[in-house]
């Protein structure tokens, strides 16, 4: 199969595969915590597992990448079976409505799709040319975002004093998590290259051996924990009663809970990523990043702390924008930096923090939330993004040259366990 051949089809399959990611995206960051909040009444340490449950895929990347590359799988029969699981945890979801269920199959479906990324990245680095990644990947992301707000509209609505009927849009969650196996499947891939690693923390080696590399971790480690600690208050902040968030005197429903957090935000993803994936192609990376960093700063002060529908929509606009640029430069960014044969190792690092992150942030969140007002832990955050965008100043003169450089490096170096 020639290179054009397995573009092709990647990105056929991929658009499809979209529609179905979309719907799961408004699960993962929208209706499972919404779900845990107003049917369950779930605690705390309930709510913030559910909300970094996803992490716990980010934090088992280095381990399935290597169980993948031992066991010779293609790449993208390895990811199809991971979706796979994931439907049967939503299905189980929607027949055994118990809260340990609901928390517990959370986790597990959240896992796979997490899980799935580094090994995703891998399939994008072949199929994909390098010139064209990021426009190719934003074309299918815009596809993803379209359905993830068009959904999170009507499941909002399907939920808007039905409450009751969250049960089906479990079973909805199956149903994509089962395509998206299908349409994974059928993408080109080939088994992973031996990196003579016998432990699934030998990808580590690259933090220590290539700088560019380990500064970047540090700063995406500042950012990550104030946005994954901040995002998930969003849908508490508007559906917890005890915030005083309302409008015209009445407390948010579902619908509208659903339209501020999802529909706005994912519009403003959908008008603005086919923008920043031609930038993600031509621009400085790290000057990208840094201003990323600022729409999330400008984004978390106009939600939390101006405390009308005005400053929530444009928070929620500034989230969208900030988040149309980030899914290009935190899924392909290592793609720039990484020799081509070890870009699942780097993403497979790169995603481990995050998972770090992604379980400690949100339990930090929920923790804090009830002793703080979410305007202070708003400030909090915008301190650790500017910490962010310090470590990434330095490297600026690296921004389009890291991988000829520090990368090739690292290829050189020799192999240790």
């Amino acid at each position: 199969m020639t290179v054009s051949d397995a573009t092709r089809i990647t990105y056929h399959y991929e658009k499809w595969r979209a529609l179905a990611a979309g719907i799961l995206e408004a699960a993962a960051s929208i209706f499972l915590l919404l779900i845990a909040v107003r049917w369950y009444d779930a605690g705390a340490y309930a709510k913030a597992l559910v909300a970094g449950g996803g992490s716990v895929g980010s934090l088992l990347g280095p381990w399935l990448v290597l169980r993948v590359e031992n066991a010779g799988w293609p790449v993208s029969k390895a990811t199809a079976r991971l979706a796979a699981i994931g439907a049967i945890s939503f299905l189980m979801m929607a027949v055994v409505p118990v809260l340990p269920v609901f928390v517990l199959g959370s986790i597990v479906s959240l896992t796979t799709i997490s899980a799935a990324i580094p090994l995703m990245t891998q399939i994008y680095q072949e199929n994909y040319p390098e010139r064209e990644r990021g426009k190719l990947f934003s074309r299918t992301m815009m596809l993803r975002i379209g359905t993830t707000a068009l959904f999170s509209d009507l499941a909002g609505r399907l939920l808007s004093g039905h409450i009751s009927r969250s049960r089906y849009l479990l079973v909805i969650f199956a149903v994509a998590s089962g395509f998206g196996a299908f349409c994974l499947s059928r993408c080109p891939s080939r088994p992973l290259s031996d990196s003579g690693g016998t432990h699934p923390f030998h990808a580590f080696r690259f933090l220590r051996e290539d700088r560019i590399f380990r500064q970047t971790i540090i700063s995406w480690m500042f950012l990550g924990f104030a946005t994954l600690m901040m995002a998930p208050l969003r849908v508490e902040y508007l559906a917890n009663p005890r915030y005083g968030v309302r409008v015209h005197g009445n407390v948010l429903t579902a619908g509208m809970v659903a339209l501020i957090t999802g529909v706005i935000p994912n519009v403003a993803r959908l008008t603005l990523n086919p923008v920043w994936g031609r930038l993600f192609d031509r621009m400085n990376f790290f000057v990208l990043r840094i201003t990323l960093n600022f729409g999330f700063m400008l984004g978390i002060l106009s939600f939390f702390t101006t405390g009308n529908l005005t400053g929530l929509v444009v928070g929620a606009i500034l989230f969208g924008v900030s988040n149309a640029g980030a899914d290009v430069a935190w899924s392909l960014w290592v793609t720039k930096f990484a020799p081509p044969q070890r870009v699942a190792d780097y993403m497979s690092v790169h995603i481990f923090f995050t998972g770090v992150r992604g379980v400690v942030a949100p339990l930090v969140a929920f923790c804090l939330v009830s002793r703080l007002q979410p305007q202070l832990l708003g400030w909090i955050s915008v301190g650790l993004i500017v910490i962010a965008c310090l470590f990434l100043v330095p490297e600026i003169k690296f921004g389009k040259t890291a991988r000829s450089a520090a990368a090739a490096l690292v290829e050189e170096a020799p192999e240790s366990n």
